[in-house]
């Protein structure tokens, strides 16, 4: 094997379903079969995570795809460039809403995306206050809110102020009566079901395209300065991700998830039985066969900066700033 330019690797991860095969991966040895020295560091928020990741406190990490072409194009006002070599997740987001507000609204879990958008941009048109949040600007999370909303009114969509808050705190933050509802990616819909707040209504599927949704990043020069140690870091977490997409008996997957506090709720075969197997299949189909990344994915993200953020974008340069995000081993 090449040598190894770096040993002692700090990788960061938010706690959510799609950092799976990079725990699996520490968990199993597999970083330690290629000489590598793996500290996982749990983030706060995507805005630390990307920060730290920029400026050289993290090696590596499980980051959102838009934070990428975002620092390509210049709007994250860092100008360092991220690259990735591994897609971890596909389009997995969901969008619930507070079960007061279901009520009120009169939405049924037989409404569609589209009615449950139509009922809620009717009532933001007639005054009531509706607060709903996402996990970060650059996310196609912030996408599939706009783009649902849009759904009823596309006018009325650019208007409305979002909240940002990290993953881990929108339950909490439903709890206390400080949003209405949220997109953001899984286990906090399902906990926020489970523990009789929210109720999911729409599916980031049913909304915008297979879009990357996190990937393995790096600052493009750390990527140039460390070829070798990026290559295996990306092998251990593809052999995690290979085992995963198989795997029968998840017990093991779920002990690791309740370690480090990415399942924070009693979740079995004889307790939320639905939710149990529904989040294993998620943990299954996170990515495709391949989890190559697609220069068609920051395409479309850049498009969504242009059309949400007011973003200018030089069209003739779409694709290579979309390329630009993107690190062939």
């Amino acid at each position: 094997m090449s040598t190894l330019e770096k040993t002692h690797i700090q990788l960061g991860y938010i706690p959510l379903l799609d950092c799976i095969s990079i725990l699996w991966a520490k968990h199993c040895g597999y970083f330690d079969e290629l000489g590598l020295d793996v500290t996982l560091v749990k983030e706060a928020s995507w805005a630390s995570l990307r920060d730290r990741l920029a400026f050289g406190l993290l090696d590596a990490a499980h980051c959102l795809s838009g934070i990428l072409p975002a620092a390509s194009i210049g709007t994250d006002h860092i100008g360092i460039p991220f690259q990735t070599p591994l897609v971890l997740s596909v389009n997995r987001a969901y969008i619930s809403l507070s079960q007061k507000l279901c009520f009120e609204l009169g939405i049924t879990h037989n409404d569609t995306a589209k009615e449950v958008a139509a009922k809620v941009m009717t009532a933001i048109q007639h005054g009531q206050n509706i607060q709903l949040a996402h996990v970060f600007a650059n996310s196609i999370h912030h996408f599939c809110i706009r783009e649902w909303l849009a759904l009823a009114d596309a006018e009325l969509t650019q208007s409305i102020k979002l909240r940002i808050l990290p993953p881990p705190y929108m339950v909490e933050a439903l709890n206390n009566q400080v949003i209405d509802g949220f997109c953001v990616g899984e286990p906090w819909n399902t906990q926020g079901e489970v523990l009789g707040l929210s109720q999911i209504v729409a599916s980031s599927q049913d909304v915008i395209p297979e879009i990357a949704d996190k990937v393995l990043a790096v600052t493009k020069e750390w990527a140039t300065a460390h070829p070798n140690t990026l290559k295996a870091i990306t092998q251990a977490i593809q052999k995690a991700q290979r085992e995963i997409k198989t795997m029968q008996n998840f017990s093991q997957i779920w002990a690791l998830l309740t370690e480090y506090e990415v399942l924070q709720f009693e979740c079995s075969d004889r307790i939320h039985v639905q939710e149990f197997y529904k989040i294993q299949n998620i943990i299954r189909n996170l990515i495709d066969d391949t989890a190559i990344p697609k220069v068609e994915d920051f395409e479309w993200l850049i498009q969504q900066m242009e059309k949400w953020s007011n973003v200018q974008v030089n069209h003739a340069e779409l694709k290579n700033l979309s390329q630009q995000c993107i690190i062939q081993l």
